[in-house]
């Protein structure tokens, strides 16, 4: 069974090391020790969240506090092939169940977008709030699913914002009903022609409720994307992402 994790202050624990004793406080000690209800002798793992993990077990529980013997401490391999999810706003919190979904399934990043057809809108002072909620949600889902690393959550861009995005990535996929190949199709072309030897980032776009309109796709297209299907049929906005996720850590052995 893994070992229940939690995250503390960057430069903290990267300065612990094997034999010294880690106080985790703040809120995630005070999850540990009230919520959870931790005792001495048990086993956890903290994080920064960007995959230095240390772990140990307990020494004593204080009042918001867990004094934590540190066993191991390291850096967790980073995968070789990064993934982003670009996901539109969509409503009903489709767009926020993709998002945790797909950190639980290991996403690097996420960025949030708002296509022509969004209905749900952040416009000013809603953009920062919109992105620290998902700022929230990817680091619970990553703590529930024990993951050293936190997705990257990035500003909300419009799909101009997006075109120029698209030079960060090695690959763009708009997942579209109408594409004439495969996602998994695509991907194996591209080891089996070596492409995916070396390191590499792909981005899968999923879009709203009514869909990507074809001056989107044009926009996208025009800076190298390509559109893929994930099979016969049509799945939310909210299913989108993370089964295209599912598909490419198989393919990409990231699993």
């Amino acid at each position: 069974m893994t070992r229940p994790l939690f995250f503390g202050p960057g430069e903290t624990v990267r300065s612990a090391v094997p034999g010294t004793v880690f106080v985790l406080g703040g809120d995630e000690g005070r999850h540990a020790a009230t919520v959870r209800r931790l005792t001495a002798g048990e086993r956890i793992d903290v994080s920064d969240g960007a995959g230095y993990r240390i772990g140990g077990v307990i020494a004593a529980v204080g009042t918001g506090t867990v004094d934590l013997e540190v066993e191991t401490a390291g850096q967790d391999p980073a995968p070789l092939h990064r993934l982003v999810l670009v996901q539109a706003l969509a409503k009903g919190g489709r767009d926020e169940q993709a998002v945790e979904a797909a950190t639980e399934l290991g996403v690097d990043a996420v960025v949030p977008w708002h296509a022509e057809r969004s209905i749900v809108r952040w416009r000013g002072d809603k953009a920062e709030k919109g992105r620290q909620k998902w700022v929230s949600l990817v680091g619970a889902a990553a703590k529930q699913s024990r993951r050293s690393f936190v997705p990257d959550v990035h500003g909300v861009v419009d799909t101009s914002g997006l075109a120029t995005w698209a030079a960060s990535v090695d690959r763009m996929v708009v997942l579209h009903e109408d594409a004439e190949t495969s996602l998994a199709a695509q991907v194996t072309a591209l080891r089996t022609s070596g492409v995916l030897d070396a390191p590499s980032s792909t981005a899968v776009v999923v879009g709203p409720e009514g869909g990507i309109s074809d001056a989107e796709l044009g926009k996208l297209r025009a800076v190298g994307a390509r559109t893929a299907r994930l099979g016969p049929h049509v799945l939310r906005s909210s299913s989108a992402g993370p089964a295209a996720l599912v598909l490419l850590n198989h393919l990409l052995d990231r699993w």
